[in-house]
């Protein structure tokens, strides 16, 4: 039976599934005072734009200088952050 109103799945590839280190991350956002920085190291899906998209990244802030690794969602760092670097693989796609 076919469902009325949906669209056809596409078959995407994540580039961005495999994680990094930190060193190497897919890319980098800073907050505009430049105190806060994330390193995106791996992306949970391709769309970016889904409510509840995730990234998992290594956070430098004031209250941790060295950093700390973890989850978080991709529509607060886009509303506190501009990105400043981008891995040149990868802005073909973007």
């Amino acid at each position: 039976m076919k469902q009325v109103g949906t669209a056809p799945r596409r078959n995407v590839r994540n580039e961005c599934a495999k994680t990094r280190p930190v060193g190497d991350p897919y890319e980098t956002w800073q907050s505009h005072d430049g105190r806060w920085t994330w390193r995106v190291l791996k992306k949970w899906q391709v769309d970016d734009n889904k409510p509840f998209a995730r990234w998992f990244c290594h956070v430098t802030s004031p209250f941790c200088p060295e950093g700390e690794l973890g989850d978080t969602y991709v529509k607060d760092v886009k509303a506190y952050a501009r990105r400043v670097a981008i891995d040149p693989a990868l802005v073909q796609g973007v």
